[in-house]
């Protein structure tokens, strides 16, 4: 079993990621455990919070996890800024960064299939735009459309979702899902 720990700034993150982290790791038979360090607080106490963490991992030494995940929207301003933001170049442990551009509600409707599968409609991939909060809409009226009811803004339907997901076809539809992804193979195969 390997140790992952994971940053994210909400409960979306959480969910969406999670489910990721979990998906691709038992696509190529690894078994993970995921160690939640920061689930709330948005952008700003991820960054502080991820850090420090790093800091005391290195003042403390091992045992460290296998690899660490942080995640954070773009929210328009790229990967490079987000990335840089975030830090962590120097730590002594590997970092995959989840950087959904513009936001993480956007990778859920990208695969219209997987959509259908889990409510029994599809929905279109939306294009991207960076107007704050539009992808929950976006989200939220798919499922309304579809004739479901979002409890959770819909993203309690993030696992289902995730696991009916065709990820290679997702990943060519957004570069944000595909470095992640990509990364996260990467991290998970030397694992093996």
């Amino acid at each position: 079993m390997h140790d992952v720990s994971l940053f994210v700034e909400d409960s979306a993150h959480e969910r969406v990621i999670g489910a990721l982290v979990r998906r691709v790791a038992d696509d190529l038979g690894v078994k993970v455990r995921l160690e939640w360090r920061n689930a709330r607080g948005g952008h700003g106490r991820v960054v502080k919070e991820f850090r420090r963490y790093l800091r005391d991992m290195t003042r403390q030494g091992p045992p460290a996890p296998s690899f660490v995940v942080v995640a954070t929207d773009a929210n328009c301003k790229g990967y490079s800024e987000r990335s840089k933001e975030l830090g962590g170049t120097e730590a002594d442990v590997e970092i995959v960064r989840a950087i959904p551009d513009p936001h993480i509600e956007r990778w859920l409707l990208l695969d219209g299939s997987a959509f259908r599968e889990v409510f029994g409609r599809g929905c279109s991939a939306p294009d991207q735009k960076c107007r704050r909060d539009r992808y929950k809409q976006l989200l939220l009226d798919a499922i309304c459309a579809a004739g479901g009811t979002p409890l959770l803004g819909g993203l309690e339907h993030a696992e289902e979702l995730v696991a009916k997901m065709d990820l290679d076809r997702s990943m060519r539809a957004d570069s944000s899902l595909d470095r992640f992804v990509s990364d996260l193979r990467r991290a998970l195969a030397t694992l093996r």
